[in-house]
């Protein structure tokens, strides 16, 4: 019986996206029959990691710190085999200005984007609305801000002396339509699910997480030639940056009456959460694996130089 070791909480604005993913994988890895240890983690993950030596690390972190290479260079040094993609590819997936680029070098479609200081992009529109203001590198729709047609000026919280996602923020175009995820299990795209939120805005952080904020259909209702190419890009772009184990794909598809049909990838989440309302965990049981073997195959795929 392997012995893994649940990491979780942490100390990113996610940590409690992150307790609740690692609550659900620790549960699911014991019914699963593996024994398991659950570790908040804390700035001396490295002593606790060296005494317990478990056979394999399960990474439920997300946001900075968790997904971005910096664990990952740690369980690499420590020789533990873990989850999830490996060191370069936990990088360039977190970071939303570096994946952009190869996503883009590899044909995938992206929509218009510039990178900015977010005091610059506070003065004056640098884009014109509608736009989206992204923080570089975080995840669960923090400090995600829409700029629409009708704001004279940039979001007043790029001003605020408490923001804590950092200064250099994307301005990327924003796209009407669908929004549309796509999992990635090992090389097999999975389904393609389509969000509708409670209100018909964006997939923001209460729409990700609380329960009722959002609606997922699977599989998503769109043109067979549609899915099949979100199909694709998702594995594409798991593949060409270098990713590992499970990933997820956003997209938006502006496909209403008076829509263009355009379709942009937005980003890959190298470690998609699994909460009670997430949507891999959802994709994979459309394919025919349940929570428990979705684990179990996450576990058994773990390795180091990964």
């Amino acid at each position: 019986m392997k012995h893994v070791a649940v990491l979780m909480g942490g100390f990113s604005t996610e940590r409690e996206v992150s307790l609740s993913s690692g609550d659900a994988c620790a549960a699911g890895l014991e019914r699963a029959g593996y024994e398991v240890t659950r570790i908040d983690v804390k700035r001396d993950i490295h002593n606790v990691l060296d005494a317990l030596k478990p056979d394999v690390v399960f990474n439920a972190l997300h946001g900075p710190y968790g997904e971005d290479g910096l664990i990952q260079g740690i369980l690499e040094y420590l020789e533990l085999p873990y989850t999830h993609s490996g060191v370069m590819a936990s990088a360039v997936a977190m970071n939303k200005e570096v994946s952009k680029r190869v996503a883009k070098s590899a044909g995938i479609p992206v929509a218009a984007s510039l990178i900015a200081n977010r005091m610059e992009a506070a003065e004056k529109h640098l884009m014109t609305p509608p736009y989206v203001i992204k923080p570089v590198s975080e995840g669960s729709s923090f400090g995600v801000l829409i700029v629409r047609e009708d704001m004279s000026n940039p979001p007043q919280e790029l001003y605020s002396k408490t923001w804590p996602y950092g200064e250099r923020i994307m301005l990327e175009k924003y796209v009407a339509g669908r929004e549309l995820t796509c999992a990635v299990m090992g090389n097999v795209a999975l389904g393609v699910t389509e969000i509708v939120t409670k209100d018909g805005e964006w997939y923001d952080f209460d729409a990700k997480y609380a329960f009722g904020g959002s609606k997922h259909v699977c599989p998503a209702k769109i043109k067979r030639n549609i899915y099949q190419k979100i199909q694709t890009l998702s594995l594409k772009a798991h593949q060409v940056m270098g990713c590992r184990g499970v990933s997820r794909s956003d997209f938006r598809l502006d496909d209403g009456p008076m829509g263009t049909g355009e379709l942009v990838w937005l980003e890959l989440n190298n470690q998609p959460g699994m909460t009670p309302t997430s949507l891999v965990p959802e994709l994979a049981a459309h394919a025919g694996h349940s929570f428990e073997e979705l684990l179990s195959w996450i576990v058994e795929d773990a390795s180091c130089c990964r």
